[in-house]
């Protein structure tokens, strides 16, 4: 497992009684490749085994964008998200273990957060937003999509009309409507968002750890068929990402221009 001071493509840093987890590719919107993801999983791991960490703070680097999904400018250059540490791209696995760590994980989003983003924030227990926050879909525009968690869950914290809207419009919605939505906990001023996040992470560490885990494993426990939606998902997402038509999403994405799936109609 990587170490965090092998970290290249987040920061991991403990303080006080949570660790913060920053994803640190600003200049790609934090978006994130292969070895991203393979970080990403290794802290939330170091985190669950550290018994100083009581909860997890997951955010972004710089002030444009929590997280912009996975890096499809990579995957149109190169036809993959890059080389990982085991030749598995396992973003999968980071949901799944956003889940099962028994301690709370809190969403501080910066910035953008859509895609691959979006469901990353969706699936943190708590979220605190900025007011500079915008949150939303992409995967029909760039050739992709998640049928598990990212749209399954989306509906049960949305509600089914909400969450169809947000993957059938792909539209951008304001911080203030995540809120009204139920998407966000709190919005919050962009220079308090950290602070406010801290706020939240501070509370949860004086609280009963052994509580707060069973309450975490109750609440998944709803919606833990869910992962089995997702091995289906993602089975079927690898061979569409192969085909020509999902090709021309990440190429118009890549290129700056509106994709062409009439062909595929």
């Amino acid at each position: 497992m990587i170490k965090p001071e092998e970290f290249t493509d987040i920061t991991y840093e403990v303080e006080e009684s949570w660790a913060v987890v920053t994803i640190n590719r600003p200049e790609r919107y934090n978006s994130f490749r292969g070895r991203t993801v393979d970080e990403l999983l290794a802290a939330l791991k170091h985190a669950w085994a550290d018994s100083r960490v009581a909860c997890v703070i997951l955010t972004g680097a710089g002030d444009k964008a929590f997280c912009a999904g996975g890096d499809v400018k990579e995957r149109a250059e190169t036809g993959s998200y890059g080389e990982t540490e085991w030749g598995l791209f396992q973003i999968q696995q980071v949901h799944q273990t956003m889940r099962d760590i028994p301690k709370p994980v809190i969403a501080a989003v910066n910035g953008v957060a859509v895609g691959g983003g979006h469901v990353l924030h969706v699936l943190a227990d708590l979220s605190v937003a900025s007011e500079t926050a915008r949150f939303g879909q992409s995967g029909p525009r760039v050739g992709s999509f998640d049928a598990g968690f990212g749209s399954a869950y989306l509906a049960r914290v949305v509600g089914e009309k909400r969450a169809r809207q947000i993957w059938f419009l792909l539209d951008l919605y304001d911080a203030q409507t995540a809120e009204r939505w139920g998407l966000v906990n709190e919005v919050v001023p962009a220079d308090q968002l950290m602070d406010k996040a801290r706020e939240y992470a501070r509370k949860i560490a004086s609280y009963s750890p052994t509580a707060l885990r069973f309450l975490k494993h109750s609440f998944n426990a709803d919606s833990d068929h869910m992962q089995g939606l997702g091995n289906i998902a993602f089975a079927g997402l690898d061979l569409f990402v192969e085909s020509d038509e999902a090709k021309e999403g990440a190429a118009a994405f890549a290129e700056k221009r509106q994709p062409d799936f009439g062909p595929w109609r």
